[in-house]
C-alpha cells in the first residue's frame, strides 16, 4: 500500500534532516578529537555517515524510499518509479530537512547556526570526483535495484565509505547536502562559491548512470524504485 505524500514528504526531510546532522556533527568531532590529524577526521566524518547512511535507508525506505537526495528523485521519476508532480515535494522537502540537519548540528556543537563556509572545493578535479561519485552512487542504486533490492542500503553504505576516500571532493554526490554544507564552516563545509559546479556535477553523473543502466538491462521494467525492496514491505 502506498504512503499519501505528506507522509512521505516528512519522511524525506526527517531522513535527510539526520543525515546531514550526522556528516556534519561527526566532521566537528572528528575534528576536534582529531588533534590536526585530517587523516582521522575523515576516518570519523567516513564511519559515521556510513552507519548513519545504511539505518536511516532501513528506517524511512518502506515510506518514501529513502532518496534523501533530489539526483535519485528525478532519476526515479524519469523510471517511472516516482511520479513527476511528486518530484518538487520530496525535493524541497530534502533540501529544507538538509539545512535543518546543519543548524541541528552546528547549535550541538556550539558553532554558529548558520555562517558560510570558507573550505574551498574548486577546479576540474572536483567536478570529475563529484561526477564519478554520483554516476557510482546511481549505478550501485539501480544495478542492486535490479538485481538484489534488499541489498540496496548496504551497497549503497559500502560504495559511499569508499567514495569518501578515492574521490578528492570526499564524495557529496547529493545536491542537497552540497546546498546546505555551504551554510557551515566547519569540517564538512563547502564554499558557496563552488556549489553549482559540484551540482552541475552530480546532475551530469546521474544522468549518464541512469541511461547507461537502462541500456545494460533493457528487459527490466522502468519502474525500479532505488528502495523497490523496501516499499514493497510496507
Amino acid at each position: 500500500m502506498r504512503v499519501d505524500l505528506k507522509r512521505r514528504a516528512v519522511a524525506e526531510a526527517l531522513g535527510t534532516a539526520m543525515l546531514l546532522a550526522t556528516v556534519v556533527g561527526s566532521g566537528i568531532m572528528g575534528e576536534r578529537l582529531a588533534a590536526g590529524n585530517v587523516a582521522i577526521a575523515l576516518l570519523a566524518n567516513t564511519l559515521a555517515t556510513v552507519a548513519a547512511l545504511i539505518a536511516l535507508i532501513l528506517t524511512f525506505g518502506p515510506i518514501s524510499g529513502a532518496h534523501f537526495n533530489p539526483v535519485v528523485t528525478m532519476a526515479d521519476a524519469s523510471q517511472n518509479g516516482l511520479s513527476w508532480r511528486d518530484v518538487p515535494v520530496y525535493v524541497i522537502a530534502q533540501i529544507l530537512g538538509a539545512f535543518v540537519g546543519v543548524a541541528a548540528a552546528d547549535a550541538m556543537f556550539d558553532e554558529p547556526i548558520f555562517a558560510a563556509s570558507t573550505h574551498i572545493r574548486a577546479g576540474t578535479s572536483q567536478f570529475l570526483s563529484e561526477f564519478i561519485a554520483t554516476f557510482g552512487l546511481l549505478s550501485v542504486i539501480w544495478g542492486c535495484s535490479r538485481s538484489r533490492p534488499t541489498a540496496v542500503p548496504f551497497a549503497v553504505g559500502a560504495y559511499i565509505a569508499a567514495a569518501y576516500w578515492f574521490t578528492s571532493s570526499t564524495s557529496f554526490a547529493n545536491p542537497a547536502v552540497t546546498l546546505a554544507r555551504a551554510a557551515t564552516n566547519t569540517f564538512a563545509g563547502i564554499r558557496p562559491a563552488d556549489v553549482p559546479q559540484f551540482i552541475a556535477a552530480q546532475a551530469l553523473g546521474a544522468i549518464i548512470a541512469t541511461a547507461l543502466f537502462r541500456w545494460l538491462a533493457p528487459g527490466v521494467p522502468a519502474a525500479n524504485a532505488p528502495t523497490a525492496a523496501l516499499e514493497a514491505k510496507s
